[in-house]
């Protein structure tokens, strides 16, 4: 099937649309969590996200043209929940230890480590 700009752009992406202050000013970035680099920013969370759509169909755009491919979004239904990580000895101590110091499980320490 030849895919265009058109069916990726109807496809259920992921946007995040976040507050951001430097230096000078406060605006918003918007970020399209699937596509790698894909990001906008405007005065307004409308505006930002309306400048991530233009962006997004960019993206797509320069990379149907180059021959790449086009990461589809992730089905919410395709994740457990749950992975295995493989830590060398002297890290899932140290975690166990903080973990212990929190007053938490193992897991929910690595939840919050993850999440930061």
């Amino acid at each position: 099937m030849n895919k265009t700009v058109s069916y990726y752009m109807n496809l259920p992406y992921t946007f995040i649309i976040q507050p951001y202050q430097d230096e000078s000013e406060f605006y918003y970035i918007g970020k399209v969590l699937e596509l790698d680099g894909c990001m906008a920013d405007g005065d307004t969370q409308a505006q930002a996200l309306d400048h991530l759509h233009e962006a997004m169909a960019g993206w797509i755009e320069a990379k149907l043209a180059n021959g790449f491919d086009v990461p589809e979004p992730v089905a919410e239904n395709n994740s457990s929940g749950k992975f295995t990580v493989r830590l060398p000895k002297t890290l899932h101590q140290r975690l166990t230890l903080e973990a212990k110091q929190e007053g938490v499980s193992l897991n929910q320490y690595a939840l919050y480590k993850l999440a930061k």
